[in-house]
């Protein structure tokens, strides 16, 4: 559940790095939400055409972490966040950006970041410290 609730904080972070894991569990607590809040909007009768209003909310609530978590995946393959705009592209291009999603990151320092997998396997001797923190 922390996973989420990470990403839930990181609101609107684009900068960084995100882990796989981090990215993935994100992705799977949303799915599971969205099916239990498609259920209760069927069950209380507001998925008119298709479109429930409790799922729409959450829908439209986690939309910009949504897109911030998959902009820093992206970081952690060292690519470019504006990547995210191939998932534009019909099939082909989500077809390359879930290729993109599942790649390994970066091991150390990249262009975004420092090793987040590092980070938290090694606490604050990887990578840099963290703002606002006095380092010794």
């Amino acid at each position: 559940m922390h996973w989420y609730l990470d990403v839930l904080k990181k609101y609107v972070v684009f900068s960084g790095r995100a882990r796989r894991k981090e990215f993935w569990m994100f992705t799977l607590f949303n799915v599971i939400i969205s099916i239990v809040l498609t259920v209760i909007d069927r069950l209380i009768g507001t998925d008119s055409s298709g479109a429930g209003l409790l799922s729409g909310i959450y829908t439209l609530l986690v939309l910009l972490p949504s897109l911030a978590v998959t902009v820093r995946r992206l970081h952690d393959t060292d690519r470019s966040g504006w990547w995210i705009l191939i998932g534009l592209i019909p099939l082909i291009g989500a077809i390359v950006l879930l290729v993109f999603e599942v790649q390994e990151g970066t091991a150390g320092d990249n262009s975004h970041g420092p090793d987040p997998k590092a980070q938290e396997r090694f606490g604050a001797a990887a990578g840099s410290p963290e703002p606002g923190y006095p380092t010794v």
